[in-house]
């Protein structure tokens, strides 16, 4: 499973970068990828690119504030949860994903 998403909390440093590394490893070890995105108060970084967009099965946006570019995800099947779930269960969340995307 290819997935992509945004991670942003609402100060833009930690929480957003934990939930990212969270997604990315979590993913890695039941045998996906994971290419996330993060906005926080430096601006975006890893900005996902057109090509990663269409590629993806699903779009996990991990956020406690609200993103921008939500747009760009328009067709796609998208999971919004706040950062502290991500932080706690990353497998949890991405094996709930997986039984979904089967049905």
């Amino acid at each position: 499973m290819k997935i992509i998403g945004v991670a942003a909390c609402t100060s833009g440093i930690a929480h957003t970068y934990i939930a990212k590394e969270k997604i990315v490893k979590a993913a890695q070890a039941l045998g996906h990828t994971a290419t996330i995105e993060t906005q926080g108060t430096i601006g975006t970084e890893d900005e996902l690119t057109p090509e990663e967009i269409k590629a993806a099965d699903v779009v996990i946006i991990a956020a406690d504030i609200k993103i921008g570019g939500r747009e760009r995800f328009k067709g796609k099947k998208i999971v919004e949860v706040p950062t502290s779930m991500v932080i706690k269960a990353p497998k949890g969340l991405i094996k709930k994903i997986e039984e979904e995307l089967k049905k």
